[in-house]
């Protein structure tokens, strides 16, 4: 493996058994530029971005003219741990630019992402936030304070399904075992409906190193990890656990609701020594389906049940033979659950709706572009 290729591999780079990218897509764009190199980005500002080609070399560069008009789709932009090409700004040995003029380095190509986690952003009009791009494996960060919420557990399930695995992390399991013996065994039972989809869910003390190490066989070398979670989740306090040493802030809770502040203020992927990535983000108060869930594969069990009922079309409230109100009456199904099971469905539905209608428009500008580029062909002639 050449130097280049190792640098690459550490921050994340899929090698494949010939030590070249297993992405079709990615040697196709890479023979489509042959001036250019990869590198992933780590960081995404409004000015710009940082990418990098090794563990210890980022540096800025220029976006393509395209990505920066208003209308451009947010989730089409390059986000943290997007790999791109990029052209320009001779790197002298050990990885340290020699040019010292950022707009000399230009990102020609994003390549095909492998897997992605979005949101709806807010907001009346559809559009959907990239969260992080080109990830193994998600950490959903639930502390075992005010903080633990199932509901809100399966809301990020919805969110992160499609091409990358979920694993459940308990935070802050030393003060729940300190505050009541039943706190922890109480949280795992609540979260049974993960077994049986085959969910990891570990509980740690994010301050203690060697409880961490639960995690170590999702921080695989080349492997990438994002941390998703609520503010004071202990999603940084996770992340100076893994790397060592207190390189992220962080912040007590509140002792009135054991609600966080924003300690984390934008993405940001970090190498650790294990070989793996990591990307920590900020918290987040907010999350709306994009409309491409899947509700059924995060509700098998619901699905399940619901399929046992007289009538195809049961609306599992006055209907005779209804498996779900036999279910949830026998003990067998969590009430709560199969209401966000619900809830979920409907904004789903809602938001999968208002993607159709974005496409739609999208198709339609397209036709009347084409239709008058044409006209001014006829009128004036091609140039």
């Amino acid at each position: 493996m050449t130097p280049e290729l190792s640098a690459l591999q550490a921050i994340g780079w899929p090698l494949a058994a010939d030590g070249l990218s297993p992405v079709p897509a990615w040697r196709e764009a890479l023979a489509a530029h042959l001036q250019a190199r990869p590198a992933r980005v780590v960081e995404q500002h409004r000015s710009g971005y940082v990418v990098a080609d090794g563990p210890e070399r980022s540096f800025t560069v220029e976006s393509l003219p395209e990505w920066q008009r208003p209308r451009f789709p947010p989730e089409q932009r390059p986000g943290v741990g997007d790999w791109v090409l990029i052209e320009g700004g001779s790197e002298a040995e050990g990885g340290e630019p020699t040019d010292d003029r950022p707009q000399a380095r230009k990102i020609v190509a994003l390549l095909p992402r492998r897997s992605a986690i979005k949101r709806g952003a807010a907001g009346e009009h559809y559009k959907q936030q990239l969260i992080a791009a080109n990830i193994d494996t998600v950490f959903i960060v639930c502390g075992l304070d005010a903080d633990f919420n199932p509901r809100r557990i399966e809301r990020y399930l919805l969110l992160v399904r499609g091409g990358a695995q979920p694993v459940v992390v308990l935070t802050k399991a030393d003060l729940a075992m300190a505050a009541d013996a039943q706190a922890l065994p109480g949280a795992v039972a609540a979260l049974v409906e993960l077994a049986a989809q085959e969910i990891p869910v570990r509980a740690v003390n994010a301050k203690d190193a060697d409880s961490v190490a639960a995690l170590n066989p999702w921080l695989q070398p080349g492997h990438t990890v994002v941390l998703v979670g609520s503010s004071g989740a202990g999603k940084s306090t996770l992340t100076n656990s893994l790397l060592g040493s207190d390189r992220m802030k962080t912040a007590a809770v509140r002792e009135s609701d054991d609600r966080g502040r924003h300690t984390t203020t934008h993405r940001a992927l970090i190498p650790l020594a294990s070989g793996a990535c990591l990307i920590d983000t900020p918290g987040m108060r907010e999350l709306k389906p994009t409309g491409e869930e899947d509700v059924a594969e995060n509700f098998g069990d619901v699905e399940a049940i619901a399929a046992q009922c007289r009538f195809r079309d049961c609306s599992h409230e006055r209907e005779p033979g209804c498996a779900v109100r036999e279910a949830i009456e026998a003990g067998k199904l969590d009430p709560q659950r199969f209401a966000n099971y619900l809830k979920l469905s409907d904004e789903v539905a809602g938001a999968a709706n208002k993607l159709a209608n974005r496409r739609a428009e999208n198709a339609a500008a397209k036709v009347q572009g084409k239709a008058l580029n044409k006209r001014l062909d006829d009128k004036y002639g091609r140039h």
